[in-house]
């Protein structure tokens, strides 16, 4: 297994409109593809990578207890980090992300991290 380097920041947000454009007029990054999910949300991309995913939660505006949902590492090794999570027993979950090249695990560090290890095939 191998840790590439951070790949995004999940935000939570109830207010899409007013967090789109903070992160896009102030901030310059650019909102582009994101795959078709079943939920809403948008991600938003600097020097070609989609670093932050906003994730709309119908919660009262502004009123998220934790608005940075997960991490995210690009990895590699997916056979080898999944044999070693069942190895010593840790809790995780495989997904693919639709339209792309990406297999995910998900896990939870001892803190209750929520991370994403994205492994691209």
């Amino acid at each position: 297994m191998g840790i590439k380097g951070l790949d995004h920041v999940n935000i939570n947000t109830s207010n899409m409109k007013d967090t789109m454009s903070f992160y896009t007029d102030l901030l310059d990054f650019t909102d582009g593809f994101r795959p078709p999910f079943d939920f809403p949300g948008a991600w938003l991309y600097a020097g070609g990578n989609a670093v932050i995913h906003l994730v709309f939660s119908d919660s009262e505006p502004n009123v998220i207890c934790n608005p940075v949902d997960h991490i995210a590492f690009e990895a590699t090794g997916f056979e080898e980090t999944k044999q070693r999570l069942e190895n010593e027993n840790w809790e995780f979950r495989c997904s693919n992300v639709p339209d792309t090249q990406i297999r995910q695990i998900f896990l939870v560090d001892p803190n209750g991290v929520k991370l994403e290890l994205n492994f691209k095939f």
